[in-house]
C-alpha cells in the first residue's frame, strides 16, 4: 500500500476520505496522490417538461472546481503536517502530490487507478451530498485494483484489528491477497464466515490456517445465521470486536440480483462504520 489514489470531489464524506488516506500512508510510509474528480461530459438538467428549457453545465466552471478540490486536498495535508512528494527525492513517512490536469470522467478514474495500490473514496450513500455509486463501482470493476472505502466518520485508526468478511469464493480470496500489507502489520485477524452465506469454497478455519501457514496469526470461526443476515452479522460481529479494517470481496452475486434480493456486499456498502477494502 505504497503508492494510494485520491478523486476528490466535493461531498459530505471527504474529510473522512482524506483521513483514511493518510492513516494508510502513514502505515505504510505511502504516497497519496489527489486529482479533481469531474463529469465526463456536460450534463443537460430539463428544467421545463414543456418549453424544453435545460441548464448545462459549464466546463470552465468543472474546472475552477476541481481547482477549488486542491485547495481542500492540499490544506488537509498541510494540516497535518504531510509534506508535498518531490521527484527524484528519497522521502521517509507519508507525502502528497496533486494532478492539476486529469482528464474528466469516472472512465478515466478507472484507468489511472491500475497504477496505484489502492484508490480510496468515501461509502456512497442517498443524496447530493453523497460521494457517488458510480464511482466507486468503476474502479471496483474496471481497476483490477483495490478500494478502500472511507466510512462516514473519520476513523482514528486502521488495520490494527482487520476481519475478513470471508465466503469461500474468488472475489473474497482475491481482496485478501490485496489485503496482504494491512495483514501483515495487523494485530489480531479474525476470518468470519456464515453458514448461510457460503459458495463452494474453503471454510473460515481453513482460510485462517492459510494464513497462519503464511506467518500471520488468525482466528477462523463459522457463524449460524439466525434471522440475521450475512451482512449484518459481519458487522455486528467487526463492532463488537473493535474491527478498524474490514476485507470483503465485491458482488459474488451479481449487482442485479442484490439489487433485489439484497446481499452482504449491498448491506455493507449502505452500512459499514470502518473503513473497508473491497475488491472484485
Amino acid at each position: 500500500m505504497k503508492t494510494l489514489l485520491v478523486p476528490v470531489a466535493r461531498h459530505a464524506l471527504l474529510d473522512s476520505v482524506f483521513t483514511t488516506a493518510l492513516l494508510a500512508a502513514r502505515r505504510f510510509d505511502g504516497s497519496i496522490e489527489g486529482f479533481g474528480l469531474r463529469p465526463a461530459l456536460a450534463e443537460y438538467v430539463p428544467v421545463d417538461m414543456v418549453g424544453g428549457m435545460t441548464w448545462v453545465r459549464d466546463e470552465e466552471t468543472d474546472r475552477a472546481e476541481a481547482r477549488d478540490c486542491g485547495s481542500l486536498f492540499t490544506a488537509f495535508m498541510d494540516r497535518h503536517g504531510v509534506p508535498r512528494e518531490s521527484a527524484g527525492v528519497a522521502q521517509a513517512g507519508p507525502r502528497y502530490r496533486w494532478l492539476p490536469e486529469a482528464s474528466p470522467g469516472d472512465g478515466f478514474l478507472a484507468q489511472y487507478a491500475r497504477l496505484f495500490s489502492a484508490t480510496v473514496v468515501g461509502r456512497p450513500h442517498a443524496g447530493d451530498d453523497g460521494p457517488r455509486m458510480t464511482t466507486l463501482e468503476a474502479v471496483l470493476f474496471e481497476s483490477g485494483r483495490p478500494l478502500l472505502i472511507a466510512p462516514p466518520e473519520p476513523p482514528a485508526t486502521i488495520g490494527d484489528t482487520v476481519v475478513i468478511a470471508w465466503n469461500g469464493s474468488t472475489e473474497t480470496a482475491r481482496a485478501v491477497a490485496f489485503a496482504a500489507p494491512f495483514l501483515r502489520k495487523a494485530s489480531r485477524i479474525e476470518v468470519l464466515a456464515v453458514e448461510t452465506g457460503m459458495v463452494p469454497g474453503p471454510s473460515a478455519e481453513a482460510m485462517a490456517a492459510a494464513l497462519t501457514r503464511e506467518g500471520l496469526s488468525a482466528q477462523g470461526r463459522t457463524l449460524a445465521a439466525g434471522r440475521r443476515t450475512p451482512g449484518e452479522i459481519f458487522l455486528e460481529e467487526a463492532a463488537a470486536i473493535g474491527c478498524d479494517l474490514l476485507i470483503k470481496g465485491a458482488y459474488t452475486q451479481s449487482r442485479l440480483r442484490q439489487m433485489i434480493f439484497g446481499g452482504p456486499t449491498s448491506h455493507i456498502l449502505a452500512h459499514a462504520a470502518m473503513p473497508v477494502l473491497m475488491a472484485h
